[in-house]
């Protein structure tokens, strides 16, 4: 298989995994052609250290290299819809961390785009593809609970300021619990249960300023601009019903719960922000949770995994299991929890989203 060129928009923090794995455990086939950041040391620091041939310090640059095929944006969330409509204006196909976009619109723009121009959009979180929920999702098509009948998840903690060197952007517009942690819970979700049909929500600002205490912005109050408590309940198209709580405001030790309920038995479905298990599987007939294998691939941190799958649907004429479907379903998911807490009404989702086959590499 020819391996497709891929340009890389954004050095910072992430980028490190990412590139890591591109260049390592993805090279079969990926190239990692180019990379490009506004600081150029950082555009120059990640291409001396994962041997990348180019280096650009514009999206302009990286965007008129017609040797690039594929776009991963790995910016700051509200760069990902105008870096992708450049990527996908310049006839390449483009992939993005999380969220697709910080708004409905946004993200609706990018998938017309796409599909007038039949290119690929998609993006992260790519962790539904890990070995644990991969194996969640073995466990129900293989009939191990029977019917999906209930789904539970939850994100709670208390807010970022204690241990983050910048957390004001979490209280402001497109940040908050829900588009900064919603991605990673919604995309495992509907991965295990397919679309949602319909949400009704209730938020909160329940703290309208947060005290900083990291460095090195320790002292500094911050006005919250977002709500940090969302909690609401999804009908599926299959029938099941969902509940999702995301929060910045509460105290618990047991961050992450992601829980599929069925006909003949439950999983505890390991933290989809995660790659690895555990998973626990209880059955009607059984004495209760018990801890299963992880049987599936890429068990450790595999960021990166939804490039080579795009690569790969690329070059085999076929839809990546990270596509614009699935990631607009999410933006719109997350946008409906809040539309609905600020309607008092239920919100019916816009488009429809069918799950891909299971990971078969």
């Amino acid at each position: 298989m020819k391996k497709v060129n891929v340009g890389v928009v954004g050095c910072g923090n992430i980028s490190g995994i990412y590139l890591t794995n591109l260049t390592g455990m993805f090279s079969s086939v990926v190239n990692v052609a180019a990379v490009c950041d506004i600081i150029p040391e950082r555009a120059l620091d990640a291409q001396k250290k994962y041997g990348v041939p180019k280096a650009y310090f514009t999206d302009d640059e990286i965007m008129a290299d017609e040797e690039i095929e594929l776009i991963v944006n790995i910016t700051t969330p509200d760069q990902h819809c105008p870096v992708n409509m450049m990527a996908l204006a310049a006839g390449k196909h483009a992939y993005c961390e999380k969220p697709l976009a910080t708004c409905r619109k946004d993200g609706e723009k990018q998938v017309a785009l796409a599909e007038e121009k039949g290119l690929l959009l998609g993006g992260a979180p790519d962790t539904f593809l890990g070995g644990g929920i991969q194996t969640c999702r073995k466990l129900i098509d293989d009939g191990w609970i029977g019917d999906v009948v209930a789904l539970n998840a939850s994100m709670r903690c208390r807010g970022h300021e204690s241990w983050h060197p910048g957390p004001e952007f979490y209280y402001k517009a497109g940040g908050g619990p829900m588009f900064d942690m919603g991605p990673y819970y919604l995309t495992c979700m509907i991965n295990l249960a397919g679309a949602v049909s319909s949400v009704m929500a209730y938020t909160r600002i329940s703290f309208p300023q947060r005290l900083i205490t990291s460095q090195p912005l320790n002292g500094t109050l911050i006005d919250v601009d977002v709500p940090t408590h969302i909690a609401g309940v999804m009908k599926f198209a299959s029938g099941a019903i969902g509940t999702l709580t995301t929060s910045f405001d509460v105290y618990d030790d047991h961050q992450a719960l992601v829980e599929v309920f069925g006909s003949k038995g439950s999983i505890i479905v390991p933290d989809p922000n995660g790659f690895g298990g555990p998973v626990k599987l209880m059955r009607a007939d059984g004495p209760g949770y018990e801890e299963v294998p992880v049987v599936c691939p890429y068990r450790d941190n595999s960021r990166g995994l939804g490039v080579a799958d795009m690569c790969r649907a690329l070059r085999e004429g076929r839809t990546p299991r990270a596509n614009c479907s699935q990631t607009f379903h999410v933006l719109d998911l997350m946008c409906a929890f809040h539309e609905s807490s600020d309607s008092g009404k239920e919100i019916a989702l816009k488009r429809g989203f069918e799950r891909q086959s299971a990971l078969g590499f």
